[in-house]
């Protein structure tokens, strides 16, 4: 008998149960939720250079549970071992960042024009008070640094909703933050069901912003249930991509079908910024989709726990079914597959291993170009150049990142690439670069890929009051001017 009351999590590779998690009753968050409000009220009090140390030595609270961490990861969302440092790693990257720019970014500011004799006008940042993430299982360390490092800073409380299938790493944040000197309670987790996340928590008054990364249906969710509580409160929604990739003429193919291809499958392709679709000059099209079915042969698919694995499962045997069934639904359009599941032997249907596929002859009506696949599939088309290239690249109802591959030492080339990037409807734009977050820059989705931001100075404007102040010196001739 399953008892509603717990939380399950499945292993990707072994499909059996690794952990499990009792789920709060409404009356348990209600106290969560209450408590959470009295440590902010503390917490905001806190000087900021008390929170900066706070938040310093935390960095070195998790840098020591690393290994640990890593183990999580593999274990829980399935991504191989020898892959899982680099997020723990990532995490502290981006962590760092933050702190540093944290007293920069929350300093009051000076306003001086139009300058007024006898006037002091300034704006200062104050904490919203209580935030709720709701956290991703992809990628659970990195994405929670995008809220949760600024919010803390900043003088919020902050309650983490992790998902269930990976439940260990918000915990873990919350015992480094502790053992680091954060107070009880202004950091804390909470296991619910959707229902309750959505009818409870996103309604709760008591709730002043949301961050939310995960899928369109689930962000629509959100988003609905935050506007039927009471009040307003702010949301920021981190979405999904299907992100395009455009292979210019006059690249290195070989390095070009290297970067792309790890763009494509890293993370079996479960990344929100993944390149989902390519365009490819076609001048250099043949050759480019050889050398790019070439490095993909070359993966290896397999058991996370082993180092030697590049490429785990899928995070279920239902999504692995999903994907199959869009490359399936692709061929039955006309898609040509010149790389299929036979060259990896781990791969099979039934099961969450889904081996890199690599399909051509594609077109926009297909849901493999127009639709997330979040797995190791990609459809590769020819372009005549790129206008043409722009347009298609533009043609999606998603707008995260797009990355231009090209020339990095011609002018021309240089000209063209800075003239696509202007004209691309995404928040990110890389150049001869794909996949990657950049804590110094704005993580913004266009279109359906979301809206708010975080990371850099901007999330701290995100998760803060701002309160207007002008101070008079002069009063009818009362006081003396300064």
């Amino acid at each position: 008998m399953v008892d509603i009351n717990i939380q399950t999590t499945i292993s990707p590779y072994t499909q059996q149960p690794v952990c499990t998690r009792p789920l709060l009753s409404e009356t348990e968050l209600d106290n969560v939720i209450a408590e959470s409000v009295k440590a902010h009220k503390s917490w905001k009090k806190v000087p900021l250079e008390e929170r900066i140390e706070i938040a310093n030595k935390w960095l070195t609270e998790f840098e020591n549970i690393g290994d640990v961490a890593a183990e999580d990861l593999s274990v829980q969302m399935g991504r191989p071992i020898s892959q899982c440092k680099g997020e723990i790693n990532g995490t502290l990257w981006r962590a760092r960042h933050m702190v540093e720019i944290a007293t920069e970014a929350l300093a009051p500011i000076p306003v001086t024009k139009p300058e007024v004799e006898g006037l002091e006008k300034w704006i200062l940042k104050q904490p919203l008070g209580v935030i709720a993430v709701l956290s991703p299982w992809n990628y659970p360390h990195m994405c929670l640094v995008n809220a949760v490092v600024a919010a803390i800073l900043s003088g919020n409380a902050v309650i983490i909703k992790p998902a269930p299938q990976t439940p260990s790493p918000a915990e873990r944040w919350v015992s480094t933050w502790q053992s680091a000197g954060l107070p009880t309670n202004v950091l804390q987790v909470v296991h619910l069901t959707q229902d309750r996340t959505l009818s409870q928590l996103c309604q709760d008054q008591r709730i002043d912003f949301i961050s939310f990364t995960g899928s369109v249906p689930g962000g629509r969710a959100v988003q609905q249930a935050a506007s039927q509580g009471k009040g307003f409160k702010g949301i920021c929604l981190e979405l999904g991509g299907n992100d395009p990739a455009y292979v210019r003429e006059d690249v290195d193919i070989k390095w070009t079908a290297e970067q792309v291809v790890d763009g494509v499958m890293f993370n079996s392709g479960q990344s929100c910024c993944a390149i989902e679709r390519i365009y490819v000059h076609s001048s250099i099209y043949d050759e480019f989709v050889k050398a790019f079915v070439e490095v993909a042969k070359t993966y290896k698919l397999g058991d996370p726990s082993d180092p030697k694995v590049n490429i785990g499962p899928v995070v279920s045997v239902a999504s692995a079914a999903r994907i199959r069934k869009q490359v399936k639904d692709a061929v039955e359009a006309g898609a040509t597959i010149v790389l299929d599941e036979s060259h990896f032997p781990e791969a099979k249907e039934g099961t969450s291993l889904v081996g890199p596929t690599v399909l051509t002859n594609v077109n926009h009506t297909m849901e493999l170009m127009n639709e997330e696949t979040f797995g190791p599939v990609v459809g590769i088309m020819k372009v005549e150049n790129d206008e043409e290239a722009l347009q298609l690249m533009n043609d999606s109802i998603y707008g995260l990142t797009a990355s231009i591959w090209t020339n990095p030492t011609d002018q021309q080339s240089l000209a063209a690439a800075h003239h696509l990037s202007g004209e691309l409807e995404c928040g990110t734009v890389y150049m001869n670069k794909c996949d990657a977050l950049d804590p110094s820059l704005p993580w913004h989705g266009w279109k359906n890929s979301g809206q708010g931001v975080s990371l850099s100075h901007l999330v701290y404007d995100a998760v803060t009051h701002k309160k207007s102040i002008m101070k008079k010196f002069e009063v009818a001739g009362v006081y003396e001017k300064k």
